[in-house]
């Protein structure tokens, strides 16, 4: 019993490595260097029409900045089309964009009366217009001048059918996890800019900004919550490249509350799951880049809760047996308090603020399982309170 126990620890832990450590460092060493053998529009091409999606649920804070960003960008105004939906805003979201519209034409206010949330909001502002490309953007991401064009000019090669953007993650202070949080998304960033390099495809395009062909967008399931992976997905089951551009930057606020953005990890969590039982053939092939990236990216590191657990359920039963074990077992016990121990003494130290972190989303993983075994009612969602 005792080897078998090894073993399952053992495995537990190098899968831990592997999607944390092994996987990323792999990817950064070998393919940080991009390719050039995309064709690309240039500015003096009949660049494509593109239709910017925003689903909004009280977002008067930064409505007005996100719209005006758009409509600023150097991407012909006459091939920009924005349609707003707005999930039953109480706020002044609904005003704001009313009086954007006498300053821009091809802005357009779709309201909705009761909550319906952003799935539902997305696949009928979809339906609106026939424009070429599609940027599905969140209501707090601003863009830059360049945004648009970077998002849109790889669409010239036809084997292209999504590009997503670089999202800067940015603070106006370093309370609560805000600093980790950036971090940890600037080392997605750069992994997904590897695995485009690499395979010509990104596991999951973050759905704050990205770019996709509108015959290649597919009517997300209503009660889905995280409709970007799927889209995403869709996109690359279909064999078409979906690509990261290190050049369409645009910028994100990230939340310093801790238990509005631990919410919000269930919730994504929770979404999670519920693509990888929609998407489970594909880990069949696991020595295919799309299954190696979906294993190494994404589902060791959803699993990786249960691996936690069973490393430390392991040690427990093997302290008799072996005497190292001992100190494990209160290493990893220590480590699953970090989050409370943090939240007690305030820590300052940013080594002790990322391993409360780290066990913090893993914790919210965990939780969201639980909370897609019982059963996902609702796609509605509550906006993180902005920090501006």
């Amino acid at each position: 019993m005792y080897n078998t126990l090894l073993v399952i620890f053992i495995i537990s832990v190098v899968l831990i490595l592997h999607t944390y450590l092994f996987y990323p460092v792999f990817m950064l060493f070998f393919f940080s260097k991009e390719k050039k053998i995309i064709n690309h529009y240039s500015n003096q091409h009949d660049l494509p029409k593109v239709a910017v999606l925003v689903a909004a649920h009280n977002e008067g804070k930064v409505i007005r900045e996100k719209l005006e960003s758009v409509f600023q960008s150097n991407y012909p105004s006459s091939k920009i089309r924005v349609y707003v939906g707005s999930d039953a805003s109480i706020d002044d979201t609904e005003a704001i964009v009313e009086g954007l519209k006498g300053k821009y034409e091809q802005l357009e206010l779709v309201k909705f009366e009761s909550r319906v949330g952003k799935i539902s909001i997305i696949n009928h502002l979809q339906s609106l217009g026939d424009e070429d490309i599609l940027i599905m953007t969140d209501a707090n991401v601003i863009f830059s001048p360049d945004t648009l064009f970077e998002l849109v000019k790889s669409f010239k090669d036809e084997r292209v059918g999504m590009v997503a953007a670089n999202i800067v993650k940015v603070s106006r202070n370093s309370e609560g996890i805000s600093e980790q949080e950036k971090k940890y998304l600037s080392l997605e960033n750069k992994i997904k800019s590897c695995e485009s390099n690499a395979f010509k495809l990104i596991m999951g395009a973050e759905g704050g900004c990205y770019a996709i062909r509108n015959s290649l967008f597919s009517k997300v399931p209503l009660k889905f919550i995280v409709d970007d992976f799927y889209i995403t997905l869709q996109v690359l089951i279909r064999g078409k490249f979906t690509l990261f551009n290190t050049k369409a930057i645009c910028m994100e606020d990230v939340a310093s509350d801790t238990g509005g953005e631990y919410r919000r990890k269930v919730r994504i969590s929770s979404g999670n799951f519920q693509n990888l039982f929609f998407f489970k053939r594909i880990l069949l092939f696991f020595w295919q880049p799309l299954s190696f990236t979906f294993w190494s990216h994404k589902v060791l590191r959803w699993l990786t809760p249960f691996f936690l657990l069973l490393s430390f359920i392991c040690s427990a039963f093997l302290m008799s047996h072996y005497s190292a074990f001992v100190f494990l077992f209160v290493l990893q016990a220590t480590g699953f308090l970090f989050p409370l121990f943090d939240t007690l003494f305030q820590f300052k130290h940013s080594t002790l603020k990322f391993i409360s972190h780290f066990y913090l989303m893993n914790f919210a993983l965990l939780d969201g399982f639980f909370r897609f075994v019982k059963g996902i009612q609702s796609s509605v969602w509550q906006p993180v309170e902005r920090n501006v």
